[in-house]
């Protein structure tokens, strides 16, 4: 009888110590891999947000498989710790939808980064400055120095408009003067604005075409390309010039106006 207590002793010492190696052994080996895919994570050129969050996932979930075999090999019942592991999962999944997706918008977008940090962009319904990207939220700075923190799902859910993807943009003005102005003249003074102009490009070439003849007015498009970051500073600049400009030159801009006829 002794004997075979002793044999049993023995037999759960050694599932003991093989259950110590697999722990020590198998986060050594989990070091080394979570290691390995971080570098090769870094060489894709990922977001250094991706790489730590993905790096400390992995960690996690080999470390919980490793201290299931250890258990296991001790003679716990893992079957249903695994199960209550799964349903622990998808219970905190259901409670979590929102931020689930919120997450999956956030990898997306540091993947396939369709914006980065300083980008004006118009996106989740807020026109404004990125500052930061995690991987639940976007922080955006507006124009009048806002702080806005929109949900990343609903950025990624719809379009993305990116005004500094591009170094260059096209300036779209329009332009109305009145039926008895000279038409031709108008449209010279507005191209001699935009050639004198130091900020608006050459190539692609400005352009100024009639556009309609609308009710009131003879419309022109009024089309200068510049530096994306000269964008606004050129736009209000050539408004400014051109109004001026017309008045000197005694071109008038047509505006609304009602005939109100009452019967007597």
């Amino acid at each position: 009888m002794e004997a075979g207590n002793g044999s049993m002793v023995m037999e759960w010492l050694v599932s003991i110590a093989i259950a110590i190696a697999i722990v020590v052994i198998g986060r050594i080996v989990i070091k080394w891999l979570v290691k390995l895919i971080r570098k090769m994570m870094v060489r894709s050129d990922l977001d250094p947000i991706l790489v730590n969050f993905a790096s400390s996932i992995t960690n996690a979930v080999l470390l919980l498989f490793v201290f299931i075999a250890a258990l296991d090999q001790v003679g716990v019942d893992t079957t249903s710790f695994i199960a209550l592991i799964g349903a622990a999962g998808l219970a905190i999944g259901l409670a979590l939808q929102g931020s689930l997706q919120n997450f999956a918008a956030g990898v997306m977008m540091i993947v396939f980064r369709p914006f980065k940090l300083g980008d004006f962009i118009e996106a989740g319904g807020v026109v404004g400055v990125v500052e930061e990207i995690s991987i639940f939220s976007t922080i955006m700075k507006t124009g009048d120095n806002r702080e806005i923190i929109v949900p990343n799902g609903q950025i990624y859910a719809g379009a993305i408009t990116n005004y500094s993807a591009r170094e260059t943009r096209r300036i779209d003005m329009v332009f109305g003067i009145g039926y008895d102005d000279d038409m031709l003249k108008a449209k010279k003074i507005m191209e001699d604005i935009l050639a004198a102009h130091d900020l608006v490009l050459d190539e692609p070439a400005p352009g100024v075409a009639i556009a309609e003849l609308a009710d009131s007015s003879v419309n022109f498009n009024v089309r200068p390309w510049v530096n994306s970051a000269d964008y606004w500073a050129v736009r209000s600049d050539l408004i400014e010039k051109i109004k001026l400009t017309f008045d000197k030159e005694g071109i008038s801009i047509p505006y609304p106006q009602m005939d109100v006829h009452t019967d007597k």
